[in-house]
């Protein structure tokens, strides 16, 4: 009988050690090393997901010249979903692996099955389910309305089993729904835990890179809404996309994190409905509140997101602190950004807000990653300090520099084009934003610094 030796396995960073530590050497967290028991003899190769008596993924060693290596198109398979396409930064590469993680009952497996449907035309799609069993996998789609023809469903948890399918069917996608409930009996710890996650992860790595079958895992989240496991399961696959949404949206937001074969902040935008996930064609237009009427403290930007650009709305409230240290809470935004603008404001606009509480929110969850809405921000907390409203027809965008001046964002044109598309007539921008030629109904007014763009605004 074997004698098995315990070590202590990070559940962040993955990082082992035989003594266990109330601070993991590895990512410095706390209290985050669990004990693993694992055979003496065990070697290395299998904990990373190797088989014994095979030489790597390919099978042998072989090294090329770089100038020697072509550069032929990467192949991709579509999804038959635009937006799920974009985020992939446009289909399903032959060998990738692709992470997708959400919150429990956002619609993973409902999307996943509406694009197995799509893409299933000509191809045979393999959906191995380790949490539903056929009966339940049968009756949503029918509820959904889809016509499952060209998938082959697959319900196991043993990771031996799914890989000697896969192998012999060779179908032309696979789903795990989902990693966290797939086990290898090689290991001796339970399904979800860091050894057996990181292990099938390798194992199903390996199966996509030597048989050419894009594989999707679903990976659960955990209550910070990071996915579970350790964090070296975002570093083995090739594309992690995270499924996201508000509290009482209908709307979901799929967001690419990392994409070795694509733009990465890419975002698809889908509606859930009575049969499904409808893609959002245009999704400026529900980050945009209904109506005419101008409202205080409201400002449309137009900010943008991996390949596309979008127009939000930025609100601001600002109210009389009612003693202490004033409060700065921003939603979407960098909250220290925040406050290095109002000191802009202050300095270079003006207008003081050192004794007023400052809450900002972007509408509809987006969270702003860039620069470009610096400006729109300032707007708005004019608007409401001012308590004068902002013409719904104008559209603001720019980065405010330490000096008070407006600089120029990238992609500028394409942010005009599409407030001209959705009937904007007015555009406060950067000066060396402003194209030779305007887009059609829309007057833009360059500025170059911040009491200039608030003289523009005011004069509107």
């Amino acid at each position: 009988m074997s004698k098995s030796q315990q070590s202590y396995v990070c559940g962040d960073c993955g990082a082992a050690t035989i003594k266990w530590q109330g601070q993991c050497p590895g990512c410095g967290e706390w209290n985050s090393l669990q004990p693993v028991r694992s055979a003496a003899g065990q070697t290395k190769g299998r904990a990373m997901g190797k088989t014994p008596g095979r030489v790597g993924w390919a099978g042998s060693v072989k090294v090329e010249r770089l100038d020697t290596v072509g550069d032929e198109q990467v192949a991709r398979r579509t999804t038959g979903m635009v937006e799920l396409d974009r985020a992939l930064g446009g289909g399903l590469v032959a060998g990738s692996v692709t992470l997708l993680g959400g919150d429990p009952g956002i619609g993973k497996s409902t999307l996943l099955l509406q694009a197995c449907v799509s893409c299933s035309a000509d191809t045979t799609m393999l959906y191995v389910s380790g949490e539903e069993s056929l009966q339940q996998i049968a009756l949503r789609a029918r509820r959904l309305g889809l016509d499952p023809a060209g998938i082959t469903v697959y319900a196991a948890t043993d990771i031996d089993d799914i890989v000697m399918l896969a192998e012999q069917e060779r179908p032309a996608g696979l789903i795990i729904d989902s990693v966290q409930t797939i086990y290898s009996t090689e290991m001796p710890s339970a399904p979800g835990s860091v050894n057996q996650l990181r292990d099938c992860t390798a194992r199903l790595v390996r199966l996509a890179k030597t048989t050419g079958i894009p594989v999707v895992l679903v990976g659960h989240v955990t209550k910070e809404g990071n996915i579970a496991g350790p964090r070296v399961l975002e570093h083995m696959v090739d594309t992690v996309l995270y499924f996201e949404t508000e509290a009482g949206s209908r709307y979901r937001v799929i967001r690419t994190v990392k994409n070795r074969f694509g733009a990465a902040n890419e975002l698809g935008i889908f509606m859930m409905t009575k049969t499904g996930m409808r893609e959002v064609r245009n999704p400026s237009a529900i980050f945009l509140a209904p109506g005419d009427k101008p409202v205080v403290g409201s400002v449309v930007t137009a900010i943008y997101q991996g390949s596309r650009p979008l127009l939000v709305e930025v609100q601001v409230l600002t109210d009389r602190s009612g003693g202490g240290p004033p409060r700065r809470v921003a939603v979407g935004l960098d909250q220290n950004r925040l406050a290095l603008l109002l000191a802009a404001l202050h300095r270079y606009g003006g207008m003081r807000a050192h004794d007023e509480d400052v809450f900002l929110n972007v509408v509809g969850g987006v969270k702003i990653n860039e620069t470009s809405a610096d400006l729109a921000t300032l707007a708005a907390t004019a608007s409401s300090l001012n308590d004068t409203p902002v013409p719904r027809s104008v559209v603001v965008f720019g980065e405010v520099g330490l000096a008070g001046e407006i600089r120029p964002v990238p992609y500028g044109e394409e942010r005009l084009r599409e407030a001209a598309k959705l009937g904007f007539t007015h555009a406060i921008a950067p000066a060396a934003n402003v194209p030779k030629k305007s887009p059609d109904g829309l007057t833009v007014v360059g500025v170059t610094a911040l009491d200039e763009a608030l003289s523009a605004l005011a004069d509107l």
